[in-house]
């Protein structure tokens, strides 16, 4: 095995600074620099986690239509989030390049076409300091409808990270059969999953994909509990009274294109987690499956995916 083969992945398990953008950017801007002293090539952050998961929804009420407490909760919500048009990821560009490390976070993105509709949004960032996408997650899973808007496909594309290949996707659209044929058919090799952190998410998905796919399979995952509610956030008292223990216990993990485990579902620990990976060893696995290879029969299935941006303003084209 030559070095070249390997590439080594960072995890970062960690909590917000809750509800708190420039705070959680900061622990978010320590970790890549830590993980690029170890020398790895990618570090991957959980879903949502700047500038934090939405929490409150399930506990209090957050379906009651025009309820004055979740308008001020939502406020506070578009307020610290990510607006990369304003240059709120520049830092963080700025250190992936100085630290030649790639990162995948997981934001709440607030684009300055789109009104203050707010989405889950899977940042990638390479190894020069470049945005190469921005994928919104497509379907917000159950409670989070109330506060994220509906994604779209431009960002379902993957990206060449030697020796492997790339994507992501975000917490249940992991389950989704043709977003992950999607990024399959575009030579994925190494799948990175986001979650705002439960291992009964992770324990039984992640080596399901891994063999399916006969891929690398990435989670990562956040951590929350109610010791991560601050007094000057608002409707404070009413958080603290609803919300107890645990919510978001980990659940990080990697495994092998095999489905074994190189790193086992990682509980209620904070900190930066390692693995190395070998490509030879995904080339290997293909020979038996390779479901967008050999195993694809596209005279048979084809798949048809828009990758347009989502947009209400279509602008006319100049003519020539």
């Amino acid at each position: 095995m030559s070095k070249p083969e390997i590439l080594k992945v960072a995890i970062a398990q960690i909590s917000p600074k809750w509800l708190h953008r420039e705070a959680t950017m900061g622990k978010v801007v320590d970790c890549v620099k830590e993980a690029a002293s170890e020398e790895a090539g990618l570090i991957v952050f959980g879903e949502a986690l700047v500038p934090g998961y939405p929490f409150w929804v399930e506990k209090t009420d957050g379906a009651v239509f025009e309820s004055p407490v979740q308008q001020e909760i939502f406020a506070h919500y578009v307020k610290e989030a990510v607006c990369i048009e304003r240059g709120d990821l520049e830092a963080l560009c700025a250190t992936a390049l100085e630290s030649k490390i790639a990162i995948y976070l997981g934001i709440i993105e607030q684009p300055r076409d789109r009104g203050r509709s707010l989405y889950c949004t899977l940042v990638y960032i390479d190894q020069q300091g470049v945005i190469q996408s921005t994928h919104r997650k497509v379907m917000p899973t159950y409670e989070e409808r109330l506060v994220w808007a509906n994604g779209d496909g431009n960002g379902l594309v993957t990206h060449s990270l030697s020796p492997f290949t790339v994507g992501g996707l975000n917490c249940w659209e992991n389950w989704l059969p043709l977003a992950r044929a999607t990024l399959y058919a575009q030579g994925e090799d190494l799948h990175v999953s986001v979650w705002p952190g439960n291992d009964r998410n992770t324990r039984d998905l992640i080596p399901m994909i891994a063999k399916e796919s006969r891929s690398y399979m990435i989670a990562a995952c956040g951590l929350f509990s109610d010791k991560d509610i601050t007094d000057d956030l608002p409707q404070s008292p009413l958080m603290k009274e609803r919300i107890k223990g645990t919510l978001a216990n980990g659940g990080s993990c990697v495994a092998a294109p095999d489905g074994s485990w190189l790193l086992e579902p990682l509980i209620n620990q904070e900190g930066i987690f390692y693995a190395d990976i070998d490509h030879q060893k995904v080339r290997a696995a293909r020979l038996s499956l390779d479901v967008s290879g050999h195993y694809s029969r596209p005279d048979i299935f084809q798949l048809e995916v828009n990758q347009q941006r989502a947009t209400i303003l279509k602008k006319p084209q100049k003519n020539p």
